[in-house]
């Protein structure tokens, strides 16, 4: 499993309707602490300007003033808690407030507090608490300058204040935090696509290598082979099955070097970087074939070989390359012949066939993955491959590309 699987199947350590913060952090940060300071200091502000009008009260006694004072600011630094405990906090204030008019500040900030930490849920059970006893707190403490009705009212618009605008910043909070969440997955899902991308590539290129590397292979097998039956050849010819041998292992390890260059990460140093066949290359392979000593007839009836898209003639070369190599290996001594024909527009068409060999012989082992890679190439490039024996028991490969006019 790779690293980007392994943290795409961590489970989330958060609820639904959970955010980051909703279960406290073990230091505050610097937003933390101007956040805490600026509550802390409208709740002392609240309750000091409750404080003031109940000092203009001249029928308040000393001592409740003095103890007014005392629960007021009891209140204020229990703001402290409200990060790790906002219920808790919350509903001791609200019961605070019940008869003090100098926590009501306080309780507020808590309210919005819980608002912004706790879902839904707990804050609607607290917050109709909190309006139920609006109206007790003015009762049994009645402010002199204002009515009974408009103390009540005013009360239950500050909780119903404070608490909608906690719901809208938790509601931003999740939104941001849904947005981050999505933008995290599009980046592993991309990651993903990119690893399967890789993967894909990876594959393709263990097929080129089949490819390529059976027919430099094949020939060294051929030529070994020769070499191993005919030990009294003639000199000259055991020098040329010599050559020949020499030649398609240097051209083998050309093509894997060319192959590895491929899997380098980007930045590294490739040496042997050799150019891609083409259409133009095909009679060069042919020739190969021949001093190999197959029988090999090509028909080039492209009137501009140059002129064939890259791609499409990289993909002619690759099944010429591959049926001849299947020639070898399934019907050696039988003639074979490379037909290539189309134009822009037209499209471009090779087929190689061959009939079955006069003569039993022991073949080189091998899948069949070679038909089938090829066949992959043709259907990626946009076109078709058909393969299949004769009626006479040879076999023909059979291939069409597009060449766009």
């Amino acid at each position: 499993m790779t690293r980007t699987e392994y943290r795409w199947l961590l489970p989330s350590a958060l609820a639904d309707d959970e955010l980051p913060g909703d279960r406290g952090r073990s230091r505050r940060t610097v937003r933390d602490w101007a956040v805490d300071i600026t509550a802390f200091l409208c709740a002392a502000g609240f309750g000091m300007l409750a404080l003031v009008t109940i000092e203009a009260d001249p029928t308040t006694p000393d001592g409740v003033l003095v103890a007014d004072s005392l629960v007021g600011a009891a209140a204020c630094c229990g703001l402290w808690a409200r990060r790790r405990w906002p219920v808790g906090v919350a509903v001791t204030l609200t019961a605070v407030s019940l008869v003090e008019p100098v926590a009501a500040g306080a309780m507020l900030v808590g309210l919005f507090s819980l608002a912004v930490h706790r879902p839904f849920r707990p804050v609607a059970f607290i917050g109709a608490g909190a309006l139920v006893v609006a109206p007790v707190q003015p009762m049994l403490r009645p402010d002199p300058g204002s009515s009974f009705l408009a103390s009540s009212v005013i009360g239950a618009l500050l909780v119903l204040l404070v608490l909608s605008w906690g719901m809208v910043v938790r509601s931003r909070r999740q939104l941001v935090v849904s947005l981050r969440e999505r933008a995290r997955r599009a980046e592993t899902e991309a990651e993903l696509r990119a690893e399967q991308a890789q993967r894909l590539a990876r594959e393709a290129i263990a097929r080129e290598m089949h490819d390529v590397l059976a027919h430099r292979l094949t020939l060294l097998s051929v030529h070994a082979g020769a070499l191993e039956f005919r030990p009294d050849a003639p000199t000259a010819e055991v020098a040329r099955a010599a050559g020949v041998i020499r030649d398609s292992a240097h051209e083998a390890l050309q093509d894997l070097r060319e192959i590895i260059g491929v899997l380098r990460a980007p930045g590294e140093s490739e040496d042997g970087n050799r150019p891609q066949p083409t259409l133009v290359t095909l009679d060069a392979l042919v020739d190969e074939s021949r001093s190999a000593g197959m029988r090999v007839t090509l028909d080039n009836r492209v009137a501009d070989p140059a002129r064939a898209p890259a791609a499409t003639g990289r993909t002619v070369y690759r099944i010429a390359q591959e049926a001849l190599t299947n020639a070898r290996k399934h019907a050696p001594g039988a003639p074979v012949g490379v037909t290539v024909a189309g134009g822009p527009g037209d499209g471009l068409t090779i087929e190689v066939d061959n009939p079955a060999p006069d003569e039993p012989f022991d073949p080189v082992p091998g899948s069949g993955q070679g038909l089938i890679g090829l066949t992959e190439r043709a259907n990626l490039a946009g076109g078709s491959l058909d393969h299949g024996p004769r009626p006479d028991g040879g076999f023909t490969v059979r291939a069409r590309l597009p060449w766009p006019a």
